[in-house]
Formats: C-alpha cells, sequence, structure tokens
C-alpha cells in the first residue's frame, strides 16, 4: 500500500490541486484533469478521457447527491438532456470502437478535441455574463414550449459528444447553455442540473471507454484520493475569495492549455 501511494504522489497531488479549483469555481474538472494528465504526465488521450469521464462519474455522483436533498435538480430538464446526451454518447463510442487500434493521428485528433473543448470551456466562463445579459434583453429569441424541449434535447447530443471524445463539456459549457435556455432558473437549481444529467452521460461514456480499454484503474485511484477531500476544502474556501478573480484566472489558464493542444 505504502509503495502504491508513492507511485502515484504525483497523480493524488494533481487530483487535489484539481479538485481545490472545483470547489472553488464549480468548474474545471475535465478541463484541467485530462490536458493535466496529457500534457505534464504524457498519458495517452484515449486513457486520459477514460479516465478522467470513469472519474467525473463518481465525483459527480456525491454532488448530486446533494443537490438532489436540497431539492435543486430540474429532473424534467434532466430527462431532456439525457435523450440527446446519452444517445450521441453510445454514438460515439461505437465510432471510437469502428476506428480500430489508436494511431498517433488519432491520438492527434483527439487531442485536437480536447484542444477545442477546453477553449469552449473557457470562453462560456469568460463570457457567460455578458451572453446572459443578451438573454435576458432578448427574451423573444428564447424558444419555449415544444422547441425549448427540442432545443434542449440538441444540446444534450452536443455535449454527448464533446464528453465522450474529450471528457469535456458537461461542466461550464453544459451549465451556460442551460442558463440561456432556462435564464429564470436560479443558480443552485442551473448547478444541481447540471451535475445530475452529467452523471449518468459520464458513467455512460466511462463504461464506453473501460469496453474500449482506456481506463487506467490504478491511475483513477491515485486522483479520487487526491480530489475528493481537496473539493470539500475548496468549497470551503471558495467563501472568502473571490468568484470573478477565480473563475477569470481558470478561464485564462484554459485558454492557454487549449491553444498548446490544439497547435501541439
Amino acid at each position: 500500500m505504502l509503495q502504491f501511494f508513492l507511485d502515484s504522489s504525483q497523480f493524488i497531488i494533481s487530483g487535489a490541486l484539481v479538485g481545490l479549483l472545483v470547489g472553488m469555481t464549480g468548474v474545471g474538472g475535465g478541463s484541467l484533469m485530462t490536458p493535466l494528465l496529457t500534457i505534464i504526465f504524457g498519458v495517452a488521450p484515449t486513457t486520459a478521457v477514460g479516465t478522467d469521464l470513469a472519474f467525473a462519474a463518481i465525483t459527480k455522483g456525491f454532488g448530486t447527491v446533494a443537490h438532489r436533498l436540497h431539492g435543486n435538480v430540474r429532473w424534467d430538464i434532466v430527462r431532456l438532456l439525457c435523450i440527446g446526451s446519452l444517445t450521441t454518447a453510445i454514438l460515439s463510442i461505437l465510432t471510437l470502437k469502428y476506428v480500430g487500434p489508436v494511431s498517433k493521428n488519432f491520438n492527434h485528433l483527439i487531442s485536437v478535441s480536447i484542444g477545442i473543448s477546453v477553449l469552449l470551456t473557457a470562453a462560456s466562463l469568460l463570457f457567460r455574463v455578458k451572453i446572459l445579459k443578451w438573454v435576458q434583453e432578448n427574451p423573444n429569441f428564447l424558444p419555449s414550449g415544444t422547441n425549448l424541449k427540442a432545443a434542449t434535447i440538441i444540446v444534450g447530443a452536443i455535449i454527448g459528444v464533446l464528453v465522450t471524445v474529450s471528457s469535456i463539456g458537461a461542466g461550464a459549457i453544459g451549465a451556460t447553455l442551460i442558463l440561456v435556455l432556462y435564464p429564470h432558473l436560479k443558480p443552485a437549481q442551473v448547478a444541481g442540473t447540471d451535475i445530475a444529467y452529467a452523471v449518468p452521460l459520464t458513467a455512460l461514456a466511462g463504461l464506453g471507454h473501460w469496453w474500449l480499454g482506456n481506463v487506467h484503474f490504478d491511475l483513477l485511484f491515485g486522483l479520487l484520493l487526491g480530489s475528493v477531500p481537496a473539493i470539500w476544502l475548496g468549497a470551503k474556501l471558495s467563501s472568502t475569495l473571490s468568484e470573478k478573480a477565480t473563475r477569470t484566472t481558470l478561464a485564462g489558464t484554459l485558454f492557454l492549455v487549449g491553444i498548446k493542444l490544439v497547435s501541439s
């Protein structure tokens, strides 16, 4: 056991750092963890994605329980998002299976996909306030009734592909799009709904990557050891730090990471 801790110390520390940011800002898990594994530790992109999805399913599962107890989950929205996201997650896994053995070009494609997802996450963090201001000033452009349900399913479908291929997208991007479609929701409802639909999505995508042989369990265990207590600590620290400053710093970091991945 001691040898495991020594061998996994770098991953435990990495999990703790990412967990701290997640606890403070509410986002950044996949968007930081997957690039960290690929850029710093040289983990193969497919393995990084698969392991991070399993990691996200477990950590978001605990978050969903907490939000459910406080009544912050809009299950009608979760169902619509799942219809879209679970369908495209299955199709994405089957496509990855069809592609066959991982080649250098395919690994590069996954790296670029991760980079694009990271840049989208950063943009959603930086411009969320402006996007929501525009939505509030132009309510006539928002879908309603059947169109709103269809738009929610389409959003879920897009995020399903992003998450399955890159493990990124269910956090900041998902929350921003939910807010755009449902601007009347309270912040706690947005967070609870976003986490709740991400659990079955990351679990299904994680199982798919396990089927493809892309989940590294020793790595997963090390990340969980570091992140679980750090998320709790980050949540405690969040009340003492400026949310705007933390989110701006996180977004700037993600932009640099995204550009690095896309240009590599």
